[in-house]
């Protein structure tokens, strides 16, 4: 990690191609890996935006919160990146990274292109609801309707320095479709577990499903076998990082105030946990215990009462 602001980019594929990357989860997840590592590699290069050669790690989610097909791909991007030369490190705009119509256009022209491509060198399989795209007219058709189509790119400003990266890749890069957490109860053959319904204001509802199509879902997002879906790419990809990043901190002097300066005053707040119940004296940890510990901590209490 690299003691500088990150920024958060996330690439989602349109719907209409959901089905088909259940059908081919390991050309089109690559095809997605390759399309959003170049759109960034090479918008951030251009010396009209930032300039700089960046480096970024990429996290394969397949999935949202009711469980169905949902491919895309979470960036997590130094708030920026090497001069040309390689002689200073290039700061980006306290406010973005780099604009997101230009990173949608891009990357929805980079990945139709390879898709097209996976396409003429017959890596694509078409059954059942998707057997007419197999012929080349319609997959044509399919493309130029997805072309017309403004596909969805979400970027948040520069949010914190390698505590945060940490604490998110804590939580997300080997999560599962659902978390334990949400898990509410089974009973008659029913799932129930809560979930967060971005139409509505980030409300927490429940659903109910029945077991087997609880399964079914959960079993969508289950990967290829082999298939890596945390990627590193640019001066953070595996043959470069040895080199680039003692160069990268060798180039950052004042890495404290740079950090500092993109936090805003909420979100320096946030930093500090607050107690629960006076809401203004800090929250301190004293002791840890483990969900074992706890449970005997449990049987042994309920044992003395009985």
């Amino acid at each position: 990690m690299l003691p500088v602001p990150y920024c958060h980019v996330v690439f989602t594929l349109p719907q209409e191609l959901v089905a088909l990357a259940l059908q081919n989860p390991r050309v089109v997840y690559s095809i997605l890996f390759r399309a959003v590592s170049e759109t960034l590699l090479t918008i951030a290069a251009d010396l009209r935006l930032l300039g700089a050669h960046i480096g970024f790690l990429a996290v394969l989610h397949t999935w949202n919160q009711k469980m169905l097909p949902h491919p895309h791909l979470h960036c997590l991007v130094p708030a920026g990146g090497l001069s040309p030369d390689r002689s200073r490190w290039i700061r980006c705009r306290q406010r973005f990274f780099l604009p997101v119509k230009v990173l949608r256009k891009r990357f929805r022209r980079k990945f139709l292109a390879l898709l097209a491509t996976a396409f003429r060198k017959r890596k694509l399989s078409f059954s059942g609801s998707l057997a007419q795209l197999a012929n080349p007219t319609a997959f044509d058709r399919l493309l130029r309707q997805l072309k017309s189509k403004n596909w969805v790119v979400f970027a948040k400003r520069p949010f914190g320095g390698p505590e945060h990266v940490i604490k998110y890749l804590a939580r997300c890069t080997h999560r599962v479709a659902i978390a334990n957490g949400r898990l509410l109860e089974m009973r008659d053959g029913q799932v129930v577990f809560r979930w967060r319904d971005s139409a509505d204001g980030n409300q927490q509802k429940l659903m109910t499903l029945d077991a087997l199509e609880f399964i079914r879902r959960f079993l969508l997002h289950v990967l290829p076998s082999g298939f890596v879906k945390i990627r590193h790419f640019g001066f953070l990809a595996n043959r470069n990082r040895r080199e680039a990043l003692p160069l990268c901190r060798s180039l950052l002097p004042a890495l404290p105030d740079q950090v500092s300066t993109f936090l805003t005053e909420t979100q320096q707040r946030a930093l500090v946990r607050r107690c629960p119940f006076c809401r203004t004296g800090g929250l301190h940890v004293i002791e840890q215990i483990s969900a074992r510990e706890l449970i005997e901590l449990s049987s042994v209490a309920g044992a003395n009462t009985s």
